[in-house]
């Protein structure tokens, strides 16, 4: 875990005016006594409102919460552009996450940096996006996720059916094109199939390890040596 991110669970779990001692901060963050102490005396430092001791606990003053986010109109920019994309060039459960993601991002901005929020003109437009694309794009990240071996149905683009077990390593977004990076059983070797070319996905029921020379790091190495290639055969 981040510092940075160790921090903000301190403070969410000192949230409420209960006393929380160390040791029990230290089992719930898998970090040593000592770390708390460190982190606790470095957010007193910044102003965070916590009172307590070592081998007494530490409790939050009710009513403080983290300060919103900060961002600069260029950093604004960057985070509704790339919600906006995903909303609809994503997955659908990407899409509507994105959709969170800009209520959540317009909440936290102060009134000033709000109103240029709703001011950003960059809109992205996806009519070639189907609903099949958009499911197999949420399918694929969660099978790459959990590592679970699939069948695919797939036409190449000389119209050559075939069907494949491969196992999901990743996504790759071409711009209008989305592909899956894959390690291909059939070929014995990484592969790129577009998500509009594959007719059907199944799940095959078992799982696959992470094998050396077999991993999206490998691909990525090898991707480099080559040189970058277009979206899939």
């Amino acid at each position: 875990m981040r510092r940075a991110d160790r921090l903000f669970q301190i403070v969410q779990y000192l949230r409420g005016g209960r006393l929380v001692r160390a040791r029990q901060l230290s089992q719930w963050l898998e970090v040593s006594e000592r770390t708390v102490y460190r982190d606790i005396a470095d957010l007193q430092a910044s102003g965070v409102p916590i009172e307590g001791a070592a081998g007494v606990g530490y409790i939050m003053r009710d009513g403080y919460d983290l300060p919103p986010l900060m961002f600069t109109r260029d950093e604004v920019v960057a985070l509704l552009a790339g919600a906006r994309l995903i909303r609809a060039w994503g997955g659908a459960a990407m899409a509507r996450a994105a959709e969170e993601a800009m209520i959540k991002i317009d909440a936290v901005l102060p009134e000033r940096m709000r109103v240029r929020h709703n001011e950003v003109e960059i809109h992205a437009v996806a009519s070639e996006m189907t609903h099949q694309v958009r499911a197999y794009i949420d399918f694929l990240e969660a099978a790459a996720d959990a590592r679970k071996r699939l069948s695919i149905a797939y036409c190449d683009g000389k119209g050559d059916a075939s069907s494949r077990v491969v196992r999901p390593l990743g996504l790759w977004f071409w711009g209008k094109v989305w592909t899956l990076v894959a390690w291909c059983e059939l070929r014995q070797d990484f592969r790129m199939f577009r998500l509009d070319r594959i007719s059907e996905i199944r799940e095959t029921g078992d799982r696959f390890s992470r094998e050396p020379g077999k991993t999206l790091k490998d691909f990525y190495c090898l991707m480099e040596l080559e040189g970058h290639k277009g979206p899939g055969n």
